[in-house]
């Protein structure tokens, strides 16, 4: 049993559709596969807003956008089928009605709730159409909802997901399925049938909740880039490929804010040994980057950039020294507020606390912890975050820059400079 997932840049198009199902046809011949894909290309960024004029009352703007979208999906099903096209509209017919039935309505619960319910439609048009043409082509597989299979808590844009009873409904879905099972990444489902989004990376790990829930061989990640990089191309164009990495330094990288596999994604493969493997959907014959428990030595530096950072001074009113009771309703208060510091240093009456560039946030923050700290902010900074440094490479990297703070340790070292 092996577990692929097709990101929405790897089914944006008619010609990425068939070279998906090419990759298909080469594994399947050998193992058996279950598949996660997501919505096509930008469908999640369009669904959204069809969310958002819903929630603010214009009801035909909603449905127009949403129209596009219907219209855009019935286009890409036209091209890739002939004998499937009927019974692929008929399914994509039921998932439309599910979404203007509710444009219909008035919105009278919060806006996270209806975000999810309609949201929620793209993978179920993306999956649809890809089952259709694997089965056009001759590649048996069976389509599950996977908002049948995936039970979560009600915490709708960030649902959590409730192990037990969705390990159970995973098994009695995929056992008896002797062809390719293809479902949807991203979405799950309340006990009272009410559909739920995973969050951030959502279908990452809806690949790897599977992967764990099945003991998979391995989870591979299906990308537009040739693996996991050292370091943002745009950004540092000598950026290599790793080859190899450990789920320990993954987590640290998307820790320091590097666009690579988020942490959530990592833990159940993590705790059942399942090797992850990023390759790239563009060149199958390209080695990716595999990552696993073990261990890996000399790494090259690992370099992140942060735009759009803030600075925030706090300084005690009485210049008491900042002791434990304070530390702790900060932290309370960056649970409150949903706040992830990307670097903190204390001193004796000070805190000084690197953020991204939220003003909401910010205001927020200062707020909450006005009646301990005096609070001052800096704006326009760049956070550059280097992991397996050498003090020549931080030198040389920040040697023309108005640098700020600086924070080091043996493995990281980080520095924060004005734009």
């Amino acid at each position: 049993m092996r577990v692929f997932k097709f990101g929405g840049a790897s089914v944006n198009s008619i010609e990425r559709i068939q070279h998906a199902a090419a990759i298909i046809r080469e594994y399947s011949a050998e193992e058996r596969l279950v598949i996660i894909i997501s919505a096509m290309g930008k469908t999640t960024n369009a669904l959204e807003k069809v969310a958002e004029a819903f929630y603010a009352g214009k009801k035909e703007e909603a449905l127009e956008l949403f129209g596009v979208i219907k219209n855009q999906h019935i286009t890409t099903a036209k091209y890739l089928l002939v004998k499937q096209y009927n019974a692929c509209y008929a399914q994509l017919n039921d998932f439309f009605t599910e979404v203007e039935w509710l444009l219909h309505d008035k919105p009278v619960r919060d806006y996270a709730y209806y975000y999810d319910q309609i949201v929620c439609i793209g993978e179920l048009f993306s999956t649809t159409i890809v089952s259709f043409y694997l089965q056009e082509v001759d590649i048996n597989n069976t389509w599950l909802d996977v908002r049948d299979i995936i039970r979560t808590d009600n915490n709708f844009r960030n649902a959590n997901i409730q192990w037990t009873e969705t390990e159970t409904r995973v098994k009695q879905a995929v056992e008896d399925v002797d062809n390719i099972v293809l479902t949807q990444g991203f979405i799950g489902c309340t006990d009272d049938n009410e559909s739920t989004t995973l969050g951030r990376e959502g279908s990452d790990y809806t690949a790897a909740v599977f992967a764990n829930i099945l003991g998979a061989e391995n989870l591979t990640i299906w990308k537009d880039v040739e693996g996991v990089m050292n370091a943002d191309p745009k950004e540092f164009p000598e950026a290599q490929l790793l080859q190899t990495l450990s789920f320990n330094e993954v987590i640290e990288m998307a820790y320091y804010g590097a666009q690579v596999i988020h942490p959530k994604t990592i833990k159940p493969l993590q705790n059942k040994g399942i090797p992850l493997l990023v390759k790239c959907f563009l060149d199958t014959s390209l080695p990716g980057t595999v990552i696993s428990s073990q261990r890996v030595k000399n790494l090259p530096p690992i370099m992140v950039v942060k735009q759009h950072q803030a600075l925030i001074h706090l300084r005690t009113h009485d210049f008491s020294f900042v002791g434990e009771q304070p530390m702790s309703q900060l932290y309370q208060v960056f649970g409150q507020l949903n706040i992830t510091p990307n670097l903190v240093q204390s001193g004796a009456i000070s805190l000084q606390i690197c953020l991204d560039n939220n003003s909401d946030k910010i205001e927020q923050l200062a707020t909450a912890v006005s009646n301990t700290f005096d609070v001052q902010v800096e704006k326009d900074l760049t956070l550059l975050t280097i992991r397996h440094y050498t003090p020549q490479q931080a030198e040389e990297r920040t040697a023309d820059k108005n640098i700020v703070l600086v924070q080091k340790t043996k493995e990281t070292t980080q520095v924060l400079y004005y734009n």
